[in-house]
């Protein structure tokens, strides 16, 4: 095969191969159906572009206008995409090293045989917090959904007692839904114990939702403290990490209680 005729095949090939990845992600892989989507995104870019090239010889004004503006916006959702992740990656440092009252954990999947990755992350970077700051109260925050056997507060208690934590210093919330209900509900049960709101909590979440999590905390009218859990498989953290973004853009246009 000419050399000529493996460049012009060359953008189908990238395009099936990720048609092929993408289905992958979609139906084989589960919890990865965003980075399936960004396959999707990329093989309608590799399309456009080849298809307006074939026809650029017959159209040369039309299609060249046409792809100028395709560049353009496609350069500035890059750039609002890899600004609003160099903020995502910056708030996932958080600031662990701080000492507060009261850290809210957030829940994530419980499957039919205990805690999903993510969250036995979050359930070990609590009990390392727990651990290295001996006088901080946790609330653990998550109700049960319609596929979970029990609710995700319950599962964190009962995994960071059997780690050696004091149940007394866990606080469960077992009605929260969403990251909005997590803070806020949390407040309300912080308040209902000890008679006044706290100015200042930390937040215990996965590093890529750090961000996210101190705009709802500040909406909530609280002084925020990110505290990392780090996402010890290094896929699901590439997927969620670019998941982030979209969570982050879903908020600022519709507001966390739509979270």
């Amino acid at each position: 095969m000419k050399l000529q005729t493996v460049f012009r095949l060359l953008p189908w090939i990238l395009f099936c191969l990720l048609g092929v990845m993408a289905l992958i992600l979609k139906f084989v892989i589960p919890g990865y159906s965003f980075s399936a989507l960004v396959c999707l995104c990329l093989m309608g870019v590799i399309a456009f572009y080849t298809l307006t090239g074939h026809l650029l010889p017959r159209f040369p004004r039309g299609m060249l206008l046409l792809r100028r503006g395709f560049t353009l916006v496609l350069c500035l959702g890059l750039l609002v995409v890899a600004v609003t992740e160099a903020v995502i990656i910056r708030f996932s440092f958080g600031s662990p090293e701080e000492d507060v009252d009261y850290v809210v954990v957030l829940g994530a999947k419980v499957r039919s045989d205990g805690p999903s990755v993510s969250l036995w992350d979050r359930i070990y970077a609590a009990y390392d917090y727990l651990e290295a700051n001996p006088n901080a109260i946790a609330i653990v925050s998550g109700g049960q959904g319609p596929d979970e056997p029990m609710t995700e507060a319950m599962a964190m208690f009962d995994k960071l007692v059997g780690l050696g934590i004091d149940p007394d210093r866990i606080w469960r919330e077992e009605n929260a839904t969403s990251t909005w209900e997590n803070l806020n509900f949390s407040l309300d049960l912080i308040e209902e114990k000890t008679g006044q709101r706290p100015s200042k909590i930390g937040v215990l979440s996965s590093e890529y939702h750090l961000f996210r999590a101190s705009l709802f905390t500040r909406e909530c009218g609280v002084d925020f403290v990110g505290i990392p859990a780090r996402t010890s498989r290094f896929p699901q953290k590439i997927n969620h990490f670019m998941r982030e973004v979209a969570g982050v853009w879903h908020y600022i246009l519709l507001g966390g209680q739509y979270e």
